[in-house]
Protein backbone atom coordinates (compact mmCIF):
# COMPACT_ATOMS: atom_id res chain seq x y z
CA UNK A 1 0.00 0.00 0.00
CA UNK A 2 1.16 3.77 -0.41
CA UNK A 3 -0.45 6.42 1.14
CA UNK A 4 0.25 10.25 0.06
CA UNK A 5 -0.82 13.35 1.91
CA UNK A 6 -0.03 16.84 0.66
CA UNK A 7 -0.85 18.47 4.33
CA UNK A 8 -1.65 21.83 3.13
CA UNK A 9 -4.77 20.96 0.84
CA UNK A 10 -6.27 18.63 3.23
CA UNK A 11 -10.07 19.59 3.69
CA UNK A 12 -13.53 18.44 4.01
CA UNK A 13 -13.67 16.97 0.46
CA UNK A 14 -10.58 14.96 1.03
CA UNK A 15 -12.31 11.81 3.00
CA UNK A 16 -15.84 12.21 0.84
CA UNK A 17 -15.45 9.31 -0.77
CA UNK A 18 -13.55 6.51 -2.45
CA UNK A 19 -12.46 7.21 -6.25
CA UNK A 20 -12.22 3.21 -6.46
CA UNK A 21 -11.94 -0.25 -5.28
CA UNK A 22 -8.08 -0.19 -4.08
CA UNK A 23 -7.84 3.36 -4.47
CA UNK A 24 -8.87 6.48 -2.89
CA UNK A 25 -8.17 9.91 -5.00
CA UNK A 26 -8.62 12.91 -3.07
CA UNK A 27 -7.82 16.30 -2.55
CA UNK A 28 -4.72 16.22 -0.41
CA UNK A 29 -4.57 12.38 -0.27
CA UNK A 30 -4.02 9.65 -2.73
CA UNK A 31 -4.23 6.17 -1.28
CA UNK A 32 -3.42 2.74 -3.11
CA UNK A 33 -4.07 -0.56 -1.04
CA UNK A 34 -5.61 -4.04 -1.44
CA UNK A 35 -7.74 -6.11 0.89
CA UNK A 36 -5.22 -6.79 3.64
CA UNK A 37 -6.02 -3.41 5.09
CA UNK A 38 -8.78 -2.03 7.41
CA UNK A 39 -10.15 1.28 6.86
CA UNK A 40 -12.32 4.09 8.93
CA UNK A 41 -13.18 6.88 8.33
CA UNK A 42 -15.62 9.77 9.35
CA UNK A 43 -15.38 13.46 8.08
CA UNK A 44 -12.55 14.25 10.32
CA UNK A 45 -10.31 11.73 10.00
CA UNK A 46 -9.07 8.26 7.93
CA UNK A 47 -7.77 5.42 9.62
CA UNK A 48 -5.85 2.80 8.32
CA UNK A 49 -4.54 -0.45 9.57
CA UNK A 50 -2.78 -3.62 9.11
CA UNK A 51 -2.32 -6.46 11.75
CA UNK A 52 -4.43 -7.29 14.44
CA UNK A 53 -4.50 -5.00 17.13
CA UNK A 54 -6.50 -6.04 20.31
CA UNK A 55 -7.06 -4.58 23.71
CA UNK A 56 -7.14 -7.88 26.44
CA UNK A 57 -8.40 -10.61 23.91
CA UNK A 58 -10.65 -8.42 21.78
CA UNK A 59 -9.50 -7.59 18.47
CA UNK A 60 -9.64 -4.03 17.46
CA UNK A 61 -10.85 -3.00 13.93
CA UNK A 62 -10.25 0.55 11.91
CA UNK A 63 -13.60 1.62 13.21
CA UNK A 64 -12.88 1.01 16.51
CA UNK A 65 -9.41 2.44 16.43
CA UNK A 66 -11.24 5.55 15.11
CA UNK A 67 -12.88 5.81 17.88
CA UNK A 68 -9.94 5.78 20.33
CA UNK A 69 -8.27 8.37 18.05
CA UNK A 70 -10.83 10.79 18.95
CA UNK A 71 -11.28 9.83 22.77
CA UNK A 72 -7.81 9.42 23.35
CA UNK A 73 -5.36 11.58 20.98
CA UNK A 74 -1.57 10.56 21.31
CA UNK A 75 -3.06 8.32 23.95
CA UNK A 76 -4.34 6.19 21.17
CA UNK A 77 -1.61 3.12 22.86
CA UNK A 78 -3.04 2.62 25.81
CA UNK A 79 -3.94 -0.26 26.66
CA UNK A 80 -3.08 -1.41 23.00
CA UNK A 81 -2.05 -4.55 22.43
CA UNK A 82 -1.09 -7.02 19.37
CA UNK A 83 0.97 -6.77 16.23
CA UNK A 84 -0.20 -3.96 14.42
CA UNK A 85 0.68 -0.28 11.77
CA UNK A 86 -1.67 2.18 11.99
CA UNK A 87 -2.28 5.08 10.40
CA UNK A 88 -4.09 8.56 10.92
CA UNK A 89 -4.70 11.38 8.79
CA UNK A 90 -6.53 13.88 11.00
CA UNK A 91 -7.87 16.74 8.51
CA UNK A 92 -8.96 18.86 11.38
CA UNK A 93 -5.12 18.79 12.44
CA UNK A 94 -3.78 18.68 9.03
CA UNK A 95 -1.71 15.82 10.74
CA UNK A 96 -0.25 12.15 10.05
CA UNK A 97 0.22 10.15 12.47
CA UNK A 98 1.79 6.44 12.04
CA UNK A 99 2.32 3.99 14.99
CA UNK A 100 3.62 0.62 15.02
CA UNK A 101 3.46 -2.15 17.61
CA UNK A 102 6.14 -3.04 20.30
CA UNK A 103 8.38 -5.23 17.64
CA UNK A 104 7.62 -3.63 14.23
CA UNK A 105 6.17 -7.00 13.46
CA UNK A 106 3.64 -5.07 11.03
CA UNK A 107 6.27 -1.81 9.67
CA UNK A 108 6.25 1.64 8.12
CA UNK A 109 8.37 3.30 6.14
CA UNK A 110 7.49 6.65 5.31
CA UNK A 111 9.44 9.75 3.25
CA UNK A 112 9.29 13.94 4.10
CA UNK A 113 9.47 16.77 2.34
CA UNK A 114 7.50 20.06 2.84
CA UNK A 115 4.08 19.44 3.44
CA UNK A 116 4.32 16.39 1.16
CA UNK A 117 4.40 13.01 3.56
CA UNK A 118 4.17 9.67 2.10
CA UNK A 119 4.49 6.38 3.42
CA UNK A 120 4.48 2.50 2.63
CA UNK A 121 4.86 -0.80 3.92
CA UNK A 122 7.81 -1.24 1.85
CA UNK A 123 10.76 0.49 1.01
CA UNK A 124 11.04 0.05 -2.32
CA UNK A 125 7.71 1.35 -3.00
CA UNK A 126 8.55 5.14 -2.03
CA UNK A 127 12.53 4.70 -2.97
CA UNK A 128 11.56 3.27 -6.61
CA UNK A 129 13.32 6.76 -8.10
CA UNK A 130 15.45 7.26 -5.24
CA UNK A 131 19.38 7.33 -5.17
CA UNK A 132 20.64 4.47 -3.17
CA UNK A 133 22.46 5.41 0.07
CA UNK A 134 26.20 4.30 -0.09
CA UNK A 135 26.08 4.35 4.05
CA UNK A 136 22.82 1.97 3.66
CA UNK A 137 25.11 -0.55 1.66
CA UNK A 138 27.73 -0.52 4.25
CA UNK A 139 25.53 -1.15 6.56
CA UNK A 140 23.80 -3.57 4.88
CA UNK A 141 27.36 -5.29 4.73
CA UNK A 142 28.43 -4.96 8.37
CA UNK A 143 25.00 -6.07 9.58
CA UNK A 144 23.69 -8.54 6.98
CA UNK A 145 20.51 -6.26 7.06
CA UNK A 146 19.76 -2.55 7.44
CA UNK A 147 18.23 -2.15 10.95
CA UNK A 148 15.62 0.76 11.10
CA UNK A 149 15.52 3.89 10.51
CA UNK A 150 17.77 3.58 7.43
CA UNK A 151 16.86 1.94 4.45
CA UNK A 152 18.63 1.71 1.22
CA UNK A 153 17.39 4.64 -0.24
CA UNK A 154 17.93 8.19 0.08
CA UNK A 155 15.78 10.06 2.07
CA UNK A 156 13.29 6.55 2.87
CA UNK A 157 12.96 6.35 6.42
CA UNK A 158 11.85 3.15 8.55
CA UNK A 159 9.70 3.66 11.63
CA UNK A 160 11.18 1.51 14.58
CA UNK A 161 9.58 -0.86 16.75
CA UNK A 162 7.21 0.72 19.33
CA UNK A 163 7.76 4.45 18.09
CA UNK A 164 4.65 7.05 16.93
CA UNK A 165 5.69 9.39 14.00
CA UNK A 166 3.46 12.71 13.98
CA UNK A 167 3.54 14.76 10.29
CA UNK A 168 1.91 18.53 10.52
CA UNK A 169 2.73 21.63 8.95
CA UNK A 170 5.17 22.06 11.92
CA UNK A 171 7.37 19.18 10.87
CA UNK A 172 8.13 15.77 11.90
CA UNK A 173 8.43 14.63 15.10
CA UNK A 174 9.40 10.73 16.87
CA UNK A 175 8.66 9.56 19.99
CA UNK A 176 8.73 6.26 21.51
CA UNK A 177 5.08 5.00 23.06
CA UNK A 178 6.27 2.27 24.67
CA UNK A 179 9.91 1.13 26.49
CA UNK A 180 10.98 -1.56 28.22
CA UNK A 181 11.84 -1.23 31.99
CA UNK A 182 13.04 -3.72 33.68
CA UNK A 183 12.20 -4.73 37.30
CA UNK A 184 14.03 -7.07 40.07
CA UNK A 185 11.75 -8.37 42.73
CA UNK A 186 13.48 -9.08 46.25
CA UNK A 187 11.81 -12.43 46.97
CA UNK A 188 10.69 -13.90 43.35
CA UNK A 189 8.52 -17.45 44.29
CA UNK A 190 9.11 -18.95 41.60
CA UNK A 191 6.04 -21.93 41.81
CA UNK A 192 3.87 -18.80 41.35
CA UNK A 193 6.04 -17.70 38.66
CA UNK A 194 5.91 -20.74 36.94
CA UNK A 195 2.38 -20.90 36.78
CA UNK A 196 1.33 -17.50 35.46
CA UNK A 197 4.35 -18.33 32.87
CA UNK A 198 2.42 -21.89 31.49
CA UNK A 199 -1.15 -20.04 32.09
CA UNK A 200 0.34 -17.12 29.72
CA UNK A 201 2.11 -19.51 26.70
CA UNK A 202 -1.17 -20.95 26.81
CA UNK A 203 -3.26 -17.68 26.40
CA UNK A 204 -1.28 -16.65 23.96
CA UNK A 205 -0.88 -19.81 21.95
CA UNK A 206 -5.16 -20.17 21.89
CA UNK A 207 -5.18 -16.78 20.73
CA UNK A 208 -3.45 -17.28 17.90
CA UNK A 209 -5.51 -20.34 17.09
CA UNK A 210 -8.55 -19.01 17.57
CA UNK A 211 -7.50 -15.78 14.98
CA UNK A 212 -6.26 -17.74 13.03
CA UNK A 213 -8.36 -20.77 12.64
CA UNK A 214 -8.04 -24.75 12.46
CA UNK A 215 -5.30 -25.00 9.71
CA UNK A 216 -2.62 -23.52 11.66
CA UNK A 217 0.47 -25.22 11.83
CA UNK A 218 3.91 -24.80 13.66
CA UNK A 219 7.40 -24.41 12.46
CA UNK A 220 9.44 -26.77 14.72
CA UNK A 221 13.18 -26.65 14.09
CA UNK A 222 13.42 -29.04 17.86
CA UNK A 223 14.50 -26.17 19.71
CA UNK A 224 12.97 -25.30 23.22
CA UNK A 225 10.87 -22.54 21.59
CA UNK A 226 9.22 -24.11 18.37
CA UNK A 227 8.51 -27.55 21.07
CA UNK A 228 7.17 -25.06 22.97
CA UNK A 229 4.82 -23.55 20.82
CA UNK A 230 4.23 -26.75 19.31
CA UNK A 231 3.65 -28.72 22.09
CA UNK A 232 1.07 -25.61 23.61
CA UNK A 233 -0.66 -25.77 20.04
CA UNK A 234 -2.00 -29.62 20.45
CA UNK A 235 -2.86 -29.29 23.84
CA UNK A 236 -5.31 -26.20 22.77
CA UNK A 237 -6.86 -27.95 19.65
CA UNK A 238 -7.28 -30.82 21.57
CA UNK A 239 -5.92 -32.83 18.56
CA UNK A 240 -3.08 -33.06 16.56
CA UNK A 241 -1.87 -30.71 14.76
CA UNK A 242 1.01 -30.26 11.97
CA UNK A 243 4.74 -29.43 12.21
CA UNK A 244 6.96 -28.44 9.42
CA UNK A 245 11.07 -29.01 9.56
CA UNK A 246 13.65 -28.26 7.67
CA UNK A 247 16.85 -31.26 7.33
CA UNK A 248 20.62 -30.04 6.15
CA UNK A 249 22.46 -33.58 4.97
CA UNK A 250 25.30 -31.98 6.59
CA UNK A 251 26.91 -32.70 9.65
CA UNK A 252 26.78 -29.92 12.21
CA UNK A 253 23.85 -28.87 10.80
CA UNK A 254 20.86 -30.87 11.09
CA UNK A 255 18.57 -30.71 14.10
CA UNK A 256 16.04 -33.28 12.88
CA UNK A 257 16.40 -35.88 15.28
CA UNK A 258 15.19 -33.59 17.90
CA UNK A 259 12.24 -32.04 16.09
CA UNK A 260 11.31 -35.94 15.62
CA UNK A 261 11.50 -35.73 19.56
CA UNK A 262 9.27 -33.40 20.33
CA UNK A 263 6.82 -34.14 17.52
CA UNK A 264 6.85 -38.09 19.27
CA UNK A 265 6.38 -36.28 22.94
CA UNK A 266 3.60 -33.94 21.97
CA UNK A 267 1.47 -36.46 19.34
CA UNK A 268 2.25 -34.13 16.39
CA UNK A 269 1.62 -34.57 12.64
CA UNK A 270 5.48 -33.99 11.86
CA UNK A 271 6.27 -33.39 8.58
CA UNK A 272 9.98 -33.17 7.22
CA UNK A 273 12.05 -31.51 4.18
CA UNK A 274 15.48 -32.32 3.52
CA UNK A 275 16.70 -28.82 1.82
CA UNK A 276 19.03 -29.41 -0.94
CA UNK A 277 21.85 -27.52 -2.76
CA UNK A 278 18.98 -26.97 -5.69
CA UNK A 279 16.64 -25.79 -3.27
CA UNK A 280 19.28 -22.88 -2.40
CA UNK A 281 20.08 -22.19 -5.97
CA UNK A 282 16.91 -21.86 -6.67
CA UNK A 283 15.46 -20.08 -3.79
CA UNK A 284 18.35 -17.64 -3.23
CA UNK A 285 17.18 -15.07 -5.99
CA UNK A 286 13.25 -15.86 -5.23
CA UNK A 287 13.79 -14.75 -1.23
CA UNK A 288 16.50 -12.12 -2.49
CA UNK A 289 13.83 -10.05 -4.69
CA UNK A 290 10.75 -10.67 -2.35
CA UNK A 291 11.90 -7.88 0.07
CA UNK A 292 11.61 -4.79 -0.01
CA UNK A 293 15.73 -4.06 0.37
CA UNK A 294 18.52 -6.52 1.02
CA UNK A 295 18.38 -9.25 3.71
CA UNK A 296 20.80 -11.33 3.97
CA UNK A 297 19.66 -13.38 6.86
CA UNK A 298 21.19 -16.66 5.76
CA UNK A 299 18.13 -19.21 7.40
CA UNK A 300 15.51 -17.08 5.44
CA UNK A 301 15.64 -19.63 2.28
CA UNK A 302 14.85 -22.79 4.46
CA UNK A 303 12.16 -20.83 6.36
CA UNK A 304 10.56 -20.09 3.10
CA UNK A 305 10.68 -23.89 1.70
CA UNK A 306 9.44 -24.59 5.60
CA UNK A 307 6.46 -22.34 4.52
CA UNK A 308 6.00 -23.55 1.35
CA UNK A 309 5.75 -27.33 2.08
CA UNK A 310 2.68 -26.12 4.82
CA UNK A 311 1.16 -23.96 2.33
CA UNK A 312 1.17 -26.77 -0.71
CA UNK A 313 -0.38 -29.03 2.39
CA UNK A 314 -3.07 -26.60 3.04
CA UNK A 315 -2.32 -24.83 5.97
CA UNK A 316 -3.34 -20.92 6.39
CA UNK A 317 -1.03 -20.42 8.42
CA UNK A 318 2.06 -21.06 10.89
CA UNK A 319 3.08 -20.38 14.51
CA UNK A 320 6.69 -19.52 14.82
CA UNK A 321 9.03 -19.70 18.10
CA UNK A 322 10.93 -16.53 17.97
CA UNK A 323 11.19 -14.44 20.76
CA UNK A 324 11.88 -17.17 23.71
CA UNK A 325 15.48 -16.28 23.35
CA UNK A 326 15.43 -12.85 23.41
CA UNK A 327 12.67 -12.93 26.02
CA UNK A 328 14.16 -15.10 28.87
CA UNK A 329 18.37 -15.52 28.41
CA UNK A 330 19.32 -17.89 25.57
CA UNK A 331 21.36 -17.03 23.20
CA UNK A 332 25.12 -18.31 24.35
CA UNK A 333 26.72 -14.56 23.78
CA UNK A 334 24.50 -13.66 27.05
CA UNK A 335 27.00 -15.76 28.93
CA UNK A 336 29.94 -14.94 26.92
CA UNK A 337 29.32 -11.14 27.65
CA UNK A 338 28.44 -11.75 31.58
CA UNK A 339 32.05 -13.64 31.80
CA UNK A 340 34.00 -10.71 30.09
CA UNK A 341 31.25 -8.30 32.31
CA UNK A 342 33.30 -9.86 35.27
CA UNK A 343 36.22 -7.93 34.32
CA UNK A 344 34.46 -4.35 35.14
CA UNK A 345 35.02 -5.75 38.70
CA UNK A 346 38.68 -5.98 39.04
CA UNK A 347 39.80 -2.46 40.65
CA UNK A 348 40.39 -0.03 38.11
CA UNK A 349 44.01 0.46 39.05
CA UNK A 350 44.77 -3.11 39.13
CA UNK A 351 43.33 -3.25 35.41
CA UNK A 352 45.25 -0.08 33.66
CA UNK A 353 48.38 -0.62 35.51
CA UNK A 354 49.15 -4.32 35.46
CA UNK A 355 46.83 -6.54 33.45
CA UNK A 356 46.20 -4.27 30.04
CA UNK A 357 50.07 -3.10 29.87
CA UNK A 358 51.06 -7.40 30.78
CA UNK A 359 48.24 -8.85 28.91
CA UNK A 360 46.92 -6.57 26.06
CA UNK A 361 49.33 -6.44 23.47
CA UNK A 362 51.45 -8.69 20.25
CA UNK A 363 53.53 -10.52 22.87
CA UNK A 364 51.19 -12.00 25.31
CA UNK A 365 49.18 -12.60 22.52
CA UNK A 366 51.68 -14.95 21.02
CA UNK A 367 52.66 -16.31 24.05
CA UNK A 368 51.42 -19.94 24.73
CA UNK A 369 49.72 -19.92 27.96
CA UNK A 370 49.13 -16.07 27.82
CA UNK A 371 47.37 -16.20 24.76
CA UNK A 372 43.86 -16.88 26.05
CA UNK A 373 44.59 -14.17 28.82
CA UNK A 374 45.23 -11.90 26.31
CA UNK A 375 42.72 -12.40 24.51
CA UNK A 376 40.42 -11.84 27.41
CA UNK A 377 41.46 -8.32 28.38
CA UNK A 378 41.31 -7.29 25.11
CA UNK A 379 37.57 -8.25 24.12
CA UNK A 380 37.26 -7.31 28.06
CA UNK A 381 38.17 -3.80 28.18
CA UNK A 382 35.87 -2.77 24.78
CA UNK A 383 33.03 -1.77 26.10
CA UNK A 384 28.99 -2.71 25.43
CA UNK A 385 27.44 -3.02 22.78
CA UNK A 386 30.75 -2.81 20.48
CA UNK A 387 32.32 -5.65 22.12
CA UNK A 388 29.74 -7.80 19.90
CA UNK A 389 31.02 -6.96 16.91
CA UNK A 390 34.84 -7.83 17.63
CA UNK A 391 34.34 -10.98 15.62
CA UNK A 392 31.96 -8.92 12.59
CA UNK A 393 33.41 -9.96 9.17
CA UNK A 394 34.15 -6.81 8.18
CA UNK A 395 36.22 -5.79 11.45
CA UNK A 396 38.28 -8.83 11.25
CA UNK A 397 39.49 -8.99 7.39
CA UNK A 398 39.44 -5.10 7.69
CA UNK A 399 37.50 -2.34 5.82
CA UNK A 400 40.30 -1.44 3.17
CA UNK A 401 41.26 -5.20 2.70
CA UNK A 402 37.38 -5.94 1.34
CA UNK A 403 36.02 -2.12 0.56
CA UNK A 404 37.10 -0.13 -2.03
CA UNK A 405 39.00 3.09 -1.79
CA UNK A 406 36.56 5.27 -3.22
CA UNK A 407 33.36 3.22 -1.36
CA UNK A 408 35.11 4.04 1.78
CA UNK A 409 35.64 7.42 1.71
CA UNK A 410 31.77 8.06 0.91
CA UNK A 411 30.56 5.86 3.99
CA UNK A 412 31.05 6.02 7.67
CA UNK A 413 32.35 3.29 9.90
CA UNK A 414 30.92 4.28 12.93
CA UNK A 415 27.31 5.43 11.47
CA UNK A 416 26.09 1.97 12.97
CA UNK A 417 27.30 1.67 16.06
CA UNK A 418 26.68 5.00 17.39
CA UNK A 419 22.72 3.84 16.95
CA UNK A 420 23.43 1.03 18.99
CA UNK A 421 25.16 2.33 21.51
CA UNK A 422 22.43 4.58 21.72
CA UNK A 423 19.61 1.65 21.88
CA UNK A 424 22.04 0.01 24.43
CA UNK A 425 22.35 3.33 26.41
CA UNK A 426 18.36 3.12 26.86
CA UNK A 427 18.36 0.07 29.60
CA UNK A 428 20.59 2.50 31.61
CA UNK A 429 20.65 0.74 35.13
CA UNK A 430 19.50 -2.78 33.98
CA UNK A 431 21.48 -5.41 34.58
CA UNK A 432 24.04 -6.98 31.65
CA UNK A 433 21.90 -9.53 30.06
CA UNK A 434 18.40 -7.51 30.50
CA UNK A 435 20.71 -4.53 28.37
CA UNK A 436 21.49 -6.93 25.92
CA UNK A 437 17.59 -8.51 25.65
CA UNK A 438 16.55 -4.87 25.36
CA UNK A 439 19.46 -4.55 22.84
CA UNK A 440 18.41 -7.69 20.51
CA UNK A 441 14.33 -7.18 20.47
CA UNK A 442 15.99 -4.06 18.17
CA UNK A 443 18.25 -5.70 16.39
CA UNK A 444 17.81 -9.24 16.24
CA UNK A 445 13.99 -9.61 16.47
CA UNK A 446 12.56 -6.44 14.74
CA UNK A 447 15.61 -6.09 11.97
CA UNK A 448 16.48 -9.47 11.83
CA UNK A 449 14.41 -12.50 12.43
CA UNK A 450 10.86 -11.03 12.22
CA UNK A 451 11.65 -9.98 8.53
CA UNK A 452 12.71 -13.57 7.89
CA UNK A 453 9.47 -15.02 9.34
CA UNK A 454 7.01 -12.63 7.85
CA UNK A 455 8.76 -12.35 4.42
CA UNK A 456 9.61 -15.84 3.45
CA UNK A 457 5.70 -17.11 4.94
CA UNK A 458 4.68 -13.87 2.67
CA UNK A 459 6.63 -15.35 -0.39
CA UNK A 460 4.66 -19.15 0.52
CA UNK A 461 1.12 -17.17 0.41
CA UNK A 462 0.81 -17.90 4.09
CA UNK A 463 0.21 -15.93 7.36
CA UNK A 464 2.83 -15.85 10.52
CA UNK A 465 2.27 -15.29 14.02
CA UNK A 466 5.15 -15.40 16.90
CA UNK A 467 2.94 -16.20 20.31
CA UNK A 468 6.36 -15.80 22.78
CA UNK A 469 6.07 -12.21 21.61
CA UNK A 470 2.82 -11.35 23.43
CA UNK A 471 2.46 -8.10 25.06
CA UNK A 472 1.79 -10.22 28.16
CA UNK A 473 4.78 -12.49 27.80
CA UNK A 474 6.95 -9.77 27.59
CA UNK A 475 5.66 -7.88 30.07
CA UNK A 476 6.16 -10.86 32.67
CA UNK A 477 9.87 -11.38 30.97
CA UNK A 478 9.95 -7.56 32.59
CA UNK A 479 9.48 -8.73 36.15
CA UNK A 480 11.89 -11.83 36.39
CA UNK A 481 14.80 -11.30 38.13
CA UNK A 482 17.61 -10.99 36.07
CA UNK A 483 19.39 -14.31 37.57
CA UNK A 484 16.05 -15.93 36.55
CA UNK A 485 17.43 -15.51 32.74
CA UNK A 486 21.25 -16.26 33.24
CA UNK A 487 21.78 -17.86 36.23
CA UNK A 488 25.50 -17.84 36.53
CA UNK A 489 26.57 -19.65 33.07
CA UNK A 490 23.30 -21.28 32.66
CA UNK A 491 21.13 -20.00 29.70
CA UNK A 492 17.24 -19.78 30.03
CA UNK A 493 17.17 -21.47 33.27
CA UNK A 494 13.19 -19.95 34.41
CA UNK A 495 12.29 -20.67 30.95
CA UNK A 496 13.67 -24.52 31.26
CA UNK A 497 12.49 -25.12 34.61
CA UNK A 498 9.37 -23.54 34.74
CA UNK A 499 8.68 -26.44 31.55
CA UNK A 500 10.20 -29.11 33.08
CA UNK A 501 7.74 -32.11 32.82
CA UNK A 502 6.39 -30.30 29.56
CA UNK A 503 9.38 -29.96 27.34
CA UNK A 504 11.17 -33.79 26.54
CA UNK A 505 14.24 -33.76 28.79
CA UNK A 506 16.09 -34.32 25.57
CA UNK A 507 15.50 -31.02 24.68
CA UNK A 508 15.78 -29.12 28.08
CA UNK A 509 19.03 -30.52 27.63
CA UNK A 510 20.11 -30.03 24.43
CA UNK A 511 22.87 -27.20 23.66
CA UNK A 512 21.34 -24.32 20.90
CA UNK A 513 22.01 -24.98 17.04
CA UNK A 514 19.84 -22.76 15.19
CA UNK A 515 18.40 -22.91 11.66
CA UNK A 516 21.97 -22.49 10.24
CA UNK A 517 22.26 -23.51 6.80
CA UNK A 518 25.14 -25.45 5.58
CA UNK A 519 25.68 -22.89 2.69
CA UNK A 520 29.62 -22.47 2.80
CA UNK A 521 30.39 -26.23 2.33
CA UNK A 522 27.21 -26.60 -0.43
CA UNK A 523 29.11 -23.70 -1.99
CA UNK A 524 32.07 -25.80 -2.28
CA UNK A 525 31.01 -29.13 -3.32
CA UNK A 526 27.95 -28.28 -5.12
CA UNK A 527 28.79 -27.62 -8.81
CA UNK A 528 25.06 -25.50 -9.51
CA UNK A 529 25.42 -23.26 -6.29
CA UNK A 530 29.24 -22.92 -6.56
CA UNK A 531 28.80 -21.22 -10.00
CA UNK A 532 25.81 -19.44 -8.92
CA UNK A 533 27.92 -18.08 -6.04
CA UNK A 534 31.05 -17.34 -8.50
CA UNK A 535 28.64 -15.41 -10.76
CA UNK A 536 27.05 -13.17 -7.89
CA UNK A 537 30.58 -12.53 -6.71
CA UNK A 538 31.69 -11.66 -9.77
CA UNK A 539 28.91 -9.61 -11.00
CA UNK A 540 28.72 -7.47 -7.67
CA UNK A 541 32.24 -6.83 -8.20
CA UNK A 542 32.10 -4.66 -10.32
CA UNK A 543 29.91 -2.17 -9.23
CA UNK A 544 32.87 -0.27 -6.93
CA UNK A 545 31.98 -1.29 -3.48
CA UNK A 546 34.65 -4.06 -3.17
CA UNK A 547 38.49 -3.75 -3.17
CA UNK A 548 39.75 -5.03 -6.47
CA UNK A 549 40.92 -8.68 -6.01
CA UNK A 550 38.95 -9.22 -2.76
CA UNK A 551 36.14 -11.55 -4.26
CA UNK A 552 38.55 -13.79 -6.01
CA UNK A 553 40.84 -14.64 -2.83
CA UNK A 554 36.74 -14.65 -0.65
CA UNK A 555 36.29 -17.01 -3.27
CA UNK A 556 39.58 -19.40 -3.54
CA UNK A 557 41.53 -18.64 -0.71
CA UNK A 558 38.64 -17.60 2.55
CA UNK A 559 36.03 -19.80 1.31
CA UNK A 560 37.80 -22.93 1.28
CA UNK A 561 39.73 -22.24 4.53
CA UNK A 562 36.59 -21.91 6.61
CA UNK A 563 33.52 -22.87 4.94
CA UNK A 564 30.94 -21.71 7.72
CA UNK A 565 32.50 -18.57 9.18
CA UNK A 566 33.08 -17.07 5.50
CA UNK A 567 30.00 -18.59 3.10
CA UNK A 568 28.41 -16.06 5.36
CA UNK A 569 30.08 -13.33 3.28
CA UNK A 570 29.78 -14.71 0.44
CA UNK A 571 25.74 -15.14 1.29
CA UNK A 572 25.18 -11.88 2.18
CA UNK A 573 27.29 -10.54 -0.84
CA UNK A 574 25.07 -12.91 -3.24
CA UNK A 575 21.34 -12.11 -1.90
CA UNK A 576 22.57 -8.26 -2.21
CA UNK A 577 23.25 -9.28 -5.69
CA UNK A 578 20.42 -10.48 -6.81
CA UNK A 579 18.18 -7.27 -5.35
CA UNK A 580 20.34 -5.14 -7.41
CA UNK A 581 19.99 -7.12 -10.50
CA UNK A 582 16.38 -7.75 -10.35
CA UNK A 583 15.40 -3.71 -8.90
CA UNK A 584 18.59 -1.58 -10.00
CA UNK A 585 20.66 -4.14 -12.59
CA UNK A 586 22.45 -0.69 -13.49
CA UNK A 587 23.67 0.43 -10.23
CA UNK A 588 27.54 1.35 -9.26
CA UNK A 589 28.78 2.84 -7.05
CA UNK A 590 29.46 7.38 -8.47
Amino acid sequence: MRLTVDLTALGPATLAQRAAPGQWAAPGLNLEYTGEIGIAQDPQALVLVRGHPREGDTLLDAAALLRRHHERGTGLTRGLAGAYAIAIVDVQRHEVTLLNDRMAVYGWCYSHGGQRFDCSDRADTLGSQAEIEPQAVFTYLFNHVIPSPDTLFRGVRRLPPAYRLQCSSAGLTLSQHWRPEFAEPRKPHFDSLRDEFRSLLRSAVAREWQRLGPETGTFLSGGTDSSTVSGMLRDVAGQPVRAYSIGFDADGYDEMAYARIAAKHFGLEHREYYLTPEDVATGMPLVATHYDQPFGNSSAVAAFHCARVAREEGRSALLAGDGGDELFGGNARYAKQSIFGWYQNVPRVLRRKLMEPAFDNRVAARVPGLSKASSYVQQARVPMPDRLHMYNLLQRLGLDEVLAPGFVAQVSAEHDITGQRAVYRQSRGAQLVNRMLAYDWKYTLADNDLPKVVGTTGLAGIAAAFPLLSDEIIDFSLRLPAHYKLKGLKLRWFFKEALRGFLPDEILKKKKQGFGLPFGVWALRHPQLSALADDALGSFGTRGVVAPGFMRRLREELLPSHPGYYGELVWIIAMMEFWLREKRPDWKLA
